[in-house]
Order: C-alpha cells, then sequence, then structure tokens
C-alpha cells in the first residue's frame, strides 16, 4: 500500500491511499490515526505531493553503510554502525528545491533507503523490526561534502535547510532487503547499488539506533548510499528511484 501526503488548492496537507491514478483520502494521520477513510477520492494529478511524513522528533542517518563508498572516502572506523541526526528542518518533499548555501566545495547527493517509525521502538530486538516499522519511502541525504572534513564532523554540512528530501509516497507492504537504488542528475546516472549490499542491514540498524535513541512515530531512519559520483550544481535536477516505491525528485538552486 502506497500512502500520500499531499495538499490542493483549497485545503492544507491530507493523506492519502494511491489507488490508480486517485487518491482515498485518509480522515488523518495514518501512523497516529489508523488508515480510516474519508469516503472522498482526489485525483492525484490535481494534487500537490508533500514529504509523505515530517518528523515529530529525529532523521536519523546511517554513514558509510555501503563498502563501495566506505572505500571511496577512505573512512576507517569502528564496527558498529555510524550514526548521525539531520534536523526536521531540512525536510522537503517532492519537487521542492534543494536551496544549495553559499559554501565553498562540493555539494552531493546521497539517494537511500529510508524507514519510517510506526511506533515508540526503545532496545528492540533485531528480529523483531518490523513490528516497529510503519512503511518505507526515498529520501536524499544531501552533504556540503568539503564542510563535512572541515569542520570535523557533520551536523552544519549535512543539516542545512532543504537537505534532506523525502518522498514521493510512504510504500507499507516492502521487504527492504535487495531494492535497487538509481540516482541521476540531469538524466545521468551517478549511483547505482542494491540494499543487499549494505554493512548493516535494516534489523540489524534498527536494533543498533534504538539502544542510543528512543525512537517515537514518523522518525526517519536514512540507511546509507551507494558509491558514486555525487556532485550538483544550481539548475541541476536529482532523481532518485527505488522501486516499488517510485522516484523523488528535486531541483536545486542557489540559496535565495
Amino acid at each position: 500500500m502506497k500512502i500520500a501526503r499531499f495538499s490542493t488548492d483549497d485545503s492544507g496537507p491530507r493523506y492519502g491511499i494511491v489507488d490508480g491514478d486517485e487518491l482515498v483520502v485518509l480522515a488523518s494521520d495514518p501512523i497516529f490515526r489508523g488508515l480510516d477513510t474519508t469516503g472522498e477520492r482526489v485525483p492525484v494529478d490535481r494534487v500537490k505531493l508533500l514529504a509523505p511524513v515530517i518528523p515529530r522528533s529525529k532523521v536519523v542517518c546511517v554513514g558509510m553503510n555501503y563498502p563501495e563508498h566506505k572505500a571511496d572516502l577512505a573512512y576507517e572506523g569502528p564496527d558498529t554502525p555510524l550514526i548521525f541526526l539531520k534536523p526536521n528542518t531540512a525536510v522537503i518533499g517532492p519537487g521542492d528545491p534543494i536551496q544549495i548555501p553559499p559554501v565553498e566545495g562540493r555539494i552531493v547527493h546521497e539517494g537511500e533507503l529510508a524507514v519510517v517509525i510506526g511506533r515508540v521502538a526503545k532496545r528492540i530486538k533485531a528480529e523483531d523490526y518490523a513490528d516497529y516499522v510503519f512503511g518505507y519511502t526515498i529520501a536524499n541525504d544531501v552533504s556540503a561534502r568539503d564542510l563535512m572534513f572541515a569542520d570535523g564532523q557533520w551536523a552544519r554540512a549535512k543539516g542545512y535547510d532543504t537537505f534532506c528530501p523525502v518522498g514521493p509516497v510512504i510504500e507499507t507492504e516492502l521487504d527492504p532487503s535487495g531494492l535497487d537504488i538509481r540516482t541521476f542528475v540531469d538524466g545521468e546516472p551517478r549511483r547505482a547499488g542494491n540494499t543487499s549490499q549494505m554493512i548493516h542491514s535494516v534489523p540489524e540498524i534498527l536494533e543498533f539506533v534504538s539502544d542510543v535513541w528512543t525512537l517515537l512515530p514518523g522518525d526517519l531512519i536514512l540507511t546509507g548510499t551507494p558509491s558514486g559520483l555525487g556532485g550538483f550544481v544550481d539548475g541541476q535536477t536529482i532523481e532518485i528511484t527505488i522501486e516499488p516505491i517510485g522516484t523523488l525528485s528535486n531541483p536545486a538552486i542557489n540559496r535565495p
């Protein structure tokens, strides 16, 4: 089941189940209130898709989770997952522009599978991970790559406003263990990989992260990016595809 968050010309954010070329409108946020419907249907081509979830708490990211990407950056760290946070103010939706700040160096894309947490999770076991997952979506862990190394930590380089595009929908029925992730810039292939290549699997990540932080409904966990060429500039469009979720597309602009 695909769930979208959307707006129309005459209404604010609402939620709907994707049914062909229509959205079956939900009565409320499905993460918190379930899947009761209103009986209304809205054509998909008449809505603006929004980020399918805005975390009320946090965006957790896993770095260096694909061997080739880890080798690309010559990272030599511990065997445990490398985790960090993005603020929820970094989250934007499909079609929203990534605003490039006036900083030196490269701005790079990192197309990733994102886990949407469905219930409070603390110190869970890997084998129970599915009980705490609402679904999956696509995320772009945008990074100011040179700032990462200049600052010596990643909060600024990965935390700018608009640096976490998410969407286009949440897929609630998905096996995360063998999904192709492909990233394009203006149609040119840039990154490609499969979640089967992850060093730390989704169940392992949830077990590790929930030992550190209590995970709340709506929290996002970004699971890492495959290797590839990552830079983009003003005027280019970044597209990330994970089937069967779909394609997340965002243009890039210099920050006004």
